[in-house]
């Protein structure tokens, strides 16, 4: 019985106590501090408006290595993948039969040019007739023609580079059968100290590509390229050419730029990213990508600290992106203090306390480290 008294007597100790130190759990509390929030200042930078398309290098010259006369294939002048100048000798093929050719038509030529400086003598003092003098006249020409003829033989058994540039496999080797013109090519030579990038671009934009280029005043768009492994070449391309005529199948234009190859990184059939700047807008307005999400709508949102730290919601409008930014064209102004950071602990009309970030490099998982102290 005594154990129960005591036992009731410490409960009431311990309810009093309770009360002493804060009340009962349904008296009224100290209201929550407000969320921390990430924000990043909206200000107007300098950003280039640019048009990615697939592109694919090709040389700026190519020439095919071709025989213009038939013979045996003697010896072949030149390693493979090395570069060779316009007119070094590549091939040489057997040359005994074109010299043969050769004196005999030196042979005839000299007897038709004595004949005929016969006949010039006899014309004077009548023995001849003018026919028979033209006759020799012409067979003189035709024989210096024939001479004229095999000396070109001649000089086609060294068949040598029509352009420079580096040359590829050879498809023959000495002891091969070479025809005149053959449709299998000796060996082809590529010049890509300069390359083209050829590109292919939707009607529309292309139209809106003279537009930016005219307002801007610029005759020809400059050009980069990333390259397959996702870095970007170091020399600056220019758009050349553009064709007139729309293929009506896809409803594109075909483009072309050319670039500086010192270092020969580009290789004809290489794949690329092209990105043509149309145009360069120094008062765009950039946002970070994990600041903007979208409504049930589909329509772009970001939610924006006031200057009484109260979250407004905004319908914003997007175009292009810049590396992890989005190009607002609509809703975010100067100014604005965007929440790039603690989202899920907000909603539109309640207080959030804003920490300045920089938005430097993301997160991993997308999300801007906070630095600095609270604005």
């Amino acid at each position: 019985m005594s154990y129960r008294v005591v036992a009731g007597a410490s409960l009431v100790s311990l309810a009093a106590l309770l009360a002493a130190c804060g009340g009962p759990a349904g008296a009224e509390g100290a209201a929550p501090p407000a969320p921390e929030v990430g924000i990043v200042e909206i200000a107007p930078q300098h950003y280039e408006v640019t048009l990615r398309l697939a592109g694919r290098v090709a040389a700026f010259e190519t020439s095919e290595v071709r025989p213009q006369i038939g013979g045996i294939v003697r010896a072949r002048r030149f390693e493979e993948g090395a570069t060779v100048r316009a007119g070094q000798v590549l091939y040489e093929i057997d040359a005994g039969p074109a010299q043969t050719q050769l004196s005999s038509a030196s042979a005839a030529a000299a007897s038709a040019r004595a004949r005929f400086e016969r006949y010039q003598q006899l014309i004077e003092i009548g023995a001849i007739s003018q026919q028979e003098l033209d006759d020799a006249r012409a067979a003189s020409d035709q024989a210096s023609a024939a001479l004229d003829n095999a000396r070109i033989s001649v000089n086609y058994t060294r068949v040598t580079a029509p352009i420079s540039g580096i040359i590829g496999a050879s498809s023959v080797t000495p002891g091969a059968l070479a025809t005149p013109a053959q449709a299998e090519p000796f060996a082809v030579i590529q010049n890509i100290d300069r390359v083209y990038v050829d590109m292919t671009q939707s009607s529309a934009d292309m139209l809106r590509l003279r537009q930016a280029l005219a307002q801007s005043g610029q005759t020809h768009a400059q050009v980069r390229l990333i390259m397959p492994d996702g870095s970007e070449y170091v020399h600056q391309g220019e758009l050349q050419f553009s064709e007139v005529t729309v293929n009506q199948t896809t409803g594109t234009v075909r483009l072309r730029a050319v670039f500086p190859n010192p270092d020969h990184m580009l290789l004809p059939g290489m794949f690329v990213q092209a990105r043509l700047i149309e145009g360069v807008n120094q008062q765009a307005i950039l946002a970070p990508q994990q600041g903007v999400t979208r409504n049930a709508r589909g329509e772009a949102v970001a939610m924006v600290l006031n200057r009484e730290n109260v979250v407004e919601q905004r319908v914003i409008e997007t175009g292009a992106t810049a590396g992890d930014q989005w190009v607002v064209t609509a809703g975010l102004n100067p100014g604005d203090r965007l929440i790039v950071d603690g989202l899920q602990r907000i909603r539109p009309g309640a207080q959030a306390t804003p920490v300045n970030i920089e938005a430097e490099q993301s997160t991993q998982e997308g999300a801007l480290p906070i630095r600095g102290r609270n604005g």
